[in-house]
């Protein structure tokens, strides 16, 4: 396997995010902040291997990656950039080790929105820029890959969105680089947009625009150690529920809105699928906080909301101690950190269109029982499913739980309780950001818990935002031979 094409992409790529590492210094320095030499020299760190990688490599122009080489790139990618985006926590103002810094870097970039600070306002205006560009970094990297590499890598049945993205006339941008420039346009359209409905509504402007992009990228960054209850604006958590919903929609439908195509967004089964289970959901818990905890329908339908929708798409900003909910209310936010948005959006999770697959595969099974002769066919979107697809949603479903069950059987033999394993394997391989109990609620974060509980969690956090098989199949021994 030829590595030279890519360890010349990733060379590009930490080049790339060296530049990157210039904005939080100039935020810094502006704000007369002394941390803007260590983004400085982070960024000059980072440009001496990216730019040592271009130099000891080439890319020919006809040359095409194979398919290991694009699994290769895909963890290099991922996990160089988790690394090497450690380097300003480490080297600012911050306290953070090695192990902490490498989390937060980790947690940023996979849109996990785990944290290891346990008060965020004495941070630097350049490191809350720094934790936000991560997570927005991340998000256009999800898009990108769920759109442009993971089905034509057939990873958990993401290759059912093969042919709409490649084969059809209307396919939304023909190549792969097209794709992550109209991404980023859209993308960075949206966040700016966001920005300014946030200042407007009375958020002041740098966490406005913070705020935007970890809230589009479903990330959950916050510049307040409260998270966005700090703010106390019913106005601002309104539109926040709004950008993760529109976050946690396929960004490949707001590319063809650009082109005319506005009924796709609402004809995907995969949407109405995520706003029922969402209105079902916030729902059952309104029920819950109004009749038994006593609060107003006002109260409960906005904190059920807006924790709801942050919980299920992955983003993880609190407004309230749900632990003191009770117990029916807890059961279903911790279900909703499995579930996830729609493919090809910023989410994490299992994604809504594997549960229509499972649905489809369960109705198969039950036909078969009455008739067990009968030649039945599962679809979606009006569309024939393959037995190659039902196959590898399946086994991604059964490996989604098998990592989750190694992920908090590895916690607990760190010394964490039950439910702080359960909620800390479920929020890091769904990458959601907060979990349950005392120690990692959401008014508490993960500053407390042992080195190898944070080693094992960034691990899971990679597997999870690269969708399980493209970090497992690297473990197979056949995957180096020649």
């Amino acid at each position: 396997m030829p590595l030279a094409p890519v360890f010349h992409i990733l060379g590009i790529l930490l080049s790339m995010l060296a530049a990157t590492m210039v904005i939080p210094a100039v935020v810094d320095y502006a704000s007369g902040h002394p941390d803007w030499t260590a983004f400085l020299a982070a960024s000059a760190i980072t440009l001496f291997f990216g730019f040592g990688l271009l130099l000891a490599t080439r890319l020919r122009a006809d040359e095409n990656l194979g398919l290991r080489q694009a699994f290769l790139l895909t963890n290099g990618a991922w996990i160089l950039i988790g690394l090497f985006g450690a380097l300003p926590f480490m080297l600012a103002h911050t306290g953070m080790g090695l192990t902490n810094a490498v989390f937060e870097s980790i947690s940023g970039i996979t849109t996990t929105g785990s944290t290891v600070i346990p008060v965020i306002e004495i941070m630097s205006p350049g490191v809350l820029v720094w934790r936000a560009l991560l997570q927005w970094l991340g998000g256009i990297g999800i898009i990108v890959m769920a759109l442009a590499v993971l089905p034509m890598l057939s990873i958990g049945g993401m290759q059912l969105f093969k042919t709409e993205s490649y084969e059809t006339p209307d396919k939304v941008v023909p190549r792969a680089a097209e794709l992550a420039g109209g991404i980023t346009l859209v993308y960075g359209g949206l966040t700016f947009i966001w920005a300014m409905m946030l200042y407007a509504a009375g958020m002041p402007f740098f966490d406005a625009m913070t705020h935007a992009m970890t809230t589009l990228a479903t990330g959950g960054f916050s510049t307040r150690t409260a998270s966005i209850a700090a703010f106390d604006n019913a106005v601002v958590e309104w539109m926040i529920v709004v950008g993760m919903i529109v976050g946690s929609l396929p960004f490949a439908h707001y590319l063809a809105m650009t082109r005319g195509g506005w009924s796709r967004l609402t004809r995907d089964p995969q949407v109405r699928w995520f706003f029922a289970l969402l209105v079902a959901i916030a729902i059952l818990i309104i029920w819950q906080l109004i009749f038994t905890n006593g609060m107003s329908l006002t109260v409960a339908l906005r904190l059920a909301v807006f924790n709801t929708v942050s919980m299920i798409t992955g983003t993880g900003y609190g407004t309230a101690d749900y632990n003191a909910w009770g117990g029916s209310a807890i059961v279903l936010l911790f279900m909703c950190m499995f579930i996830g948005g729609c493919a090809g959006s910023t989410t994490c999770g299992i994604k809504m269109f594997r549960f229509q697959v499972l649905a489809a595969n369960a109705r198969i099974q039950l036909a078969k029982l009455l008739s067990p002769h009968a030649v039945v066919i599962a679809y979606y979107n009006k569309k024939p499913v393959p037995e190659t697809v039902i196959d590898a949603v399946m086994g991604f479903f059964y490996l989604y739980m098998l990592c989750f069950v190694i992920v908090a059987a590895l916690l607990g033999l760190t010394g964490l309780d039950l439910v702080t394993a359960l909620s800390g394997a479920a929020t890091a391989i769904s990458n959601v950001g907060p979990g349950l109990g005392e120690s990692i609620g959401p008014a508490g974060n993960f500053d407390g818990l042992s080195g190898a509980a944070k080693w094992v969690l960034c691990a899971a956090m990679i597997i999870g935002r690269l969708e399980l098989f493209t970090v497992l199949v690297m473990l197979a021994p056949g995957f180096w031979r020649r």
